[in-house]
């Protein structure tokens, strides 16, 4: 199996398939038509076939608030409760 071009890795793709295939075993039914029958091969057809929409989502931080401005204002505050 080839990974879709529009993945950036192949943890993600299986994290999606397994999403989807939790839907189906819960009773959503199949996107596309199938000679499989196990629900994981099937979800996994359905996002190669782009039947499947998904997102990356918003991003951790905020644009004007990075990981390292935060960290920076944790250490300040630890620092001055210090002493």
């Amino acid at each position: 199996m080839e990974l879709p071009e529009r993945f950036d890795s192949k943890f993600r793709f299986v994290l999606l398939a397994a999403q989807r295939a939790e839907q189906m075993m819960r009773g959503a039914r199949p996107r596309i038509d199938s000679q499989e029958t196990k629900a994981t091969t099937v979800a996994m057809e359905e996002i190669q076939n782009d039947a499947v929409a998904w997102d990356y989502g918003p991003p951790a931080y905020a644009e004007s608030e990075s990981f390292d401005e935060e960290f920076d204002g944790i250490i300040e505050a630890e620092n001055a409760a210090e002493g």
